[in-house]
């Protein structure tokens, strides 16, 4: 919105130029973001607690978890919030990838919200049954995927970290493999989402990473310098990135252990759809395994887990899943637990920049 009011006064007020800099548009879009959750913060907190909005913890789970228990949650519309407030306010409009990053993350909030609603208001409701909430998931990845396959600029060519000749074209199969994308990465940081900070940290990581892909990615000279699929456009998402890193620092502001709220189904659902909605339009998908690499180990080790124990009736490959709560049964603490992710994510994060000179 305001690269569309402020940038045609430049030629009359010359420092309005920097509204033309997606790079100085980034920046604005991660602080407008970051304020908005942290003046807003307390505020929600409180209102969450007078509505008695709070945290449903598992009986199943380990008995440190038993004090989150009435915990603020729904964090997440906050979160949003400031990423659709920022977005609106700092990226061009008239841009595709941009609002289709916004739906992603509005719809998948909303499968959110319901899921979390369901669990708050019933007491001992698992929320949104499993096949519903990937029905719903379904839908709104297909959305994005058939609007990306019939844009004019399409490419249905997948793209290879470290393999610059290695591009495979997919057609059609190209919206499927959206979708396993999409609904894959919104899964794995839901289920991240465990430990205070554990899921908001990563998030910051690859929203950051990819903050810098997509600059990349919309820049002819700099794409092909690099050897990037160039997208025309895709630039523009740079400045939703910057939302997403601005709107997870501020809300870790609150969320740092000992957290006082939590983002719940809401945030964490579309925190992730974003993400793999963002690495679909720039054609990065495979980066986001390795920047991703904590939400692909934590989905990984769900998955290894309950296969493992119906193949052996009854045998565990961890002490518990997903993975953060198997070293909470060694006997580390959820501190130490999260932050040692944290460094493993931002390793992650270093290895994926460095794969721009690995090709």
């Amino acid at each position: 919105m305001l690269y569309h009011l402020l940038f045609p006064l430049s030629s009359d007020l010359n420092f309005l130029n920097v509204f033309r800099y997606i790079t100085f548009r980034s920046i604005g879009a991660t602080v407008t973001a970051l304020a908005i959750v942290v003046l807003l913060g307390p505020w929600f907190i409180a209102t969450m607690k007078r509505l008695q909005v709070g945290q449903v913890v598992r009986d199943d789970g380990p008995a440190s978890h038993l004090a989150k228990q009435g915990v603020p949650t729904m964090g997440g519309m906050l979160i949003i919030a400031a990423i659709v407030i920022g977005t609106l306010l700092w990226a061009r409009l008239d841009n595709l990838w941009v609002w289709l990053g916004l739906f992603i993350t509005i719809f998948y909030g909303g499968i959110g919200f319901i899921d979390d609603s369901r669990k708050i208001r019933k007491k001992n409701s698992k929320g949104l049954s499993a096949r519903g909430k990937l029905v719903l998931q379904i839908v709104g990845a297909s959305l994005v995927g058939v609007a990306i396959f019939i844009h004019p600029g399409f490419d249905g060519h997948l793209s290879f970290p470290f393999f610059k000749n290695l591009r495979p074209d997919l057609g059609w199969f190209y919206v499927v493999f959206a979708v396993l994308v999409i609904v894959g990465s919104s899964n794995a940081v839901n289920l991240t989402d465990g430990l205070d900070g554990l899921a908001t940290g990563p998030t910051v990581v690859c929203a950051a990473v990819y903050l810098v892909f997509a600059y990349l990615a919309g820049h002819v000279v700099l794409s092909e310098y690099l050897q990037l699929p160039y997208v025309a456009g895709s630039g523009e998402l740079a400045v939703f990135c910057g939302t997403i890193v601005g709107a997870c620092l501020g809300f870790l502001w609150f969320n740092a252990y000992p957290a006082q709220m939590f983002m719940g189904d809401v945030g964490a659902l579309s925190l992730g759809g974003a993400l793999g909605a963002i690495a679909i339009i720039i054609k990065q998908e495979f980066l986001l395994v390795i920047v991703g690499g904590i939400f692909v180990m934590e989905a990984l080790s769900v998955i290894m887990q309950v296969g493992y124990f119906k193949l052996t009736n009854g045998k565990r490959i961890f002490l518990m899943a997903p993975f953060h709560h198997h070293f909470e049964k060694k006997g580390w603490h959820e501190p130490k637990v999260v932050v040692r992710f944290w460094i493993v994510s931002i390793l992650l994060a270093l290895f994926a920049i460095a794969t721009l000179k690995l090709r």
